[in-house]
Order: C-alpha cells, then sequence, then structure tokens
C-alpha cells in the first residue's frame, strides 16, 4: 500500500534538530498534530536517546499538542534496531538497504511503523523561529493540509 500510515497522514511534518525547534512546532501545531521527523540519520548522532530526549523536553514545555514522533536512521539498520529496543515505533530507514525487510519484520514483530522514506516536511532549520516570520511560515505549514509523499510505504503495524 502506498502513503504513509493512517494516522500520519492527518499530521503535517516538520523536521527538528533540536528541542527549541521541536518545541516550537507543538506550541503551534493544530488539532491535527504534527510529525515530527528527526534530522537526516539522528540515529547515527545525536543518537535515539539524545533525540528521545529532546522530544520529551518539548512535550513537557506543550504537554496537550497532538504529534507523533520518527526517528531517521538513514542506512543504518543497526541503529534502527537498537532504537526499536529502546522504544521507538517509529522509523525511517532507507529502503535501498539491503537489510530493509529484516528491520521491517522487527518493527512489525514490535508494534513499530518502518517507513522507507521520510515523508515531505518543513525543515525548521530553514526558519528563524525567533522572528514573527518563520514563526508565521510554521504555523502556516501546520494548517496546511498534509501531502502524501508518493515515495513512501507503510510497512507494519500501528
Amino acid at each position: 500500500m502506498t502513503g504513509t500510515p493512517a494516522a500520519l497522514d492527518a499530521m503535517p511534518a516538520a523536521r527538528f534538530r533540536s528541542a527549541a525547534e521541536a518545541a516550537t512546532a507543538l506550541s503551534l501545531a493544530g488539532p491535527a498534530g504534527v510529525l515530527l521527523l528527526s534530522a537526516p540519520a539522528a540515529a547515527a548522532w545525536p543518537g535515539a536517546a539524545a533525540t528521545a530526549a529532546m522530544l520529551a523536553r518539548a512535550a513537557t514545555a506543550h504537554p496537550g499538542a497532538p504529534y507523533r514522533a520518527a526517528l531517521d536512521c538513514g542506512t543504518a539498520p543497526g541503529l534502527a534496531l537498537d532504537a526499536l529496543r529502546q522504544g521507538w515505533r517509529l522509523l525511517i530507514l532507507d529502503g535501498a538497504h539491503p537489510s530493509f525487510p529484516q528491520v521491517e519484520a522487527a518493527a512489525r514483530e514490535a508494534g513499530a511503523t518502518l517507513l522507507p522514506a521520510a515523508p515531505e516536511a518543513l525543515d525548521l532549520t530553514r526558519l528563524d523561529l525567533r522572528k514573527p516570520g518563520g514563526r508565521a511560515l510554521l504555523a502556516r505549514h501546520l494548517a496546511d493540509l498534509p501531502k502524501t509523499a508518493p515515495n513512501t510505504l507503510r510497512i507494519g503495524a500501528e
């Protein structure tokens, strides 16, 4: 099946690299929420635990904001498996990697979702979120209906 999992289709996506960026996205998220995507290959650096800590700080600052978070594992299946063990339930791993099917099976067994490519997202590092103009662009993005990326595939259970 093409497209992202149903719950993700209703959420606009934003790529974050810091707790402050994630918190700003949560502060402006509408009722549909926001899909927070980690930086590309964030599973390698800063790592799954550090990325989870960033998200925890952001969510603590905005406890009612609906969101899902995805950890980008780049081309590192071992880091994706480690992230599953750490409790991540939405991961991105390069779908062309030869180990993708094995990681997909492990994700399915853990009740997680593995995406072969990141959904389209607004990269928050391209905005100056300290200024009203940057925040306005983010707010507009979060209010827009999300677009289903044609290069994503539903894998695993929600």
